[in-house]
């Protein structure tokens, strides 16, 4: 874990300098810099659209009583694709516009939970064990129609 927090804080900022160094000598300071602006507004505009349709299918799948648990992963995956979109450089706004493909942002979905380890149910903490929260309330019910 702190190798992979190192490459993030360190290895991606030096890459998208490096990136930035490159480009800039290619086509010029002020054209990098309004590719950086471009790519920006291009992906604002895209996670709107996209954000706007997600919303709309997880309302569908609530109106027939299906939980939205793909729509709301995917929400999120378009938070994290315009987080990168909006920091300038160039390898994090390749990453946020492979997010913006639908099939891609599925994909990337699923692989990341493939590696998770899901629990369904109450998680007991180390504390308590099932047997100290196992309680019958009794009660008596009657149903309106």
């Amino acid at each position: 874990m702190p190798l992979i927090l190192l490459l993030l804080f360190v290895g991606v900022p030096l890459l998208e300098l490096y990136l930035l160094i490159q480009v800039g000598q290619s086509i010029g300071a002020l054209s990098t810099i309004g590719l950086c602006i471009l790519t920006a507004v291009i992906g604002a505009a895209l996670i709107r659209l996209q954000g706007i349709q997600t919303l709309s299918r997880a309302r569908q799948n609530l109106n027939r009583g299906m939980a939205p648990a793909m729509e709301m992963l995917e929400g999120l995956a378009l938070m994290m694709a315009g987080a990168m979109l909006l920091t300038p450089g160039f390898a994090t706004d390749a990453l946020g516009f492979m997010l913006l493909v639908p099939p891609l942002r599925r994909l990337a979905i699923r692989s990341g939970l493939s590696r998770m380890h899901v629990q369904y149910g109450p998680a007991w903490s180390r504390q308590h064990t099932p047997q100290d929260h196992q309680r019958t309330i009794e009660g008596d019910y009657e149903r309106r129609d």
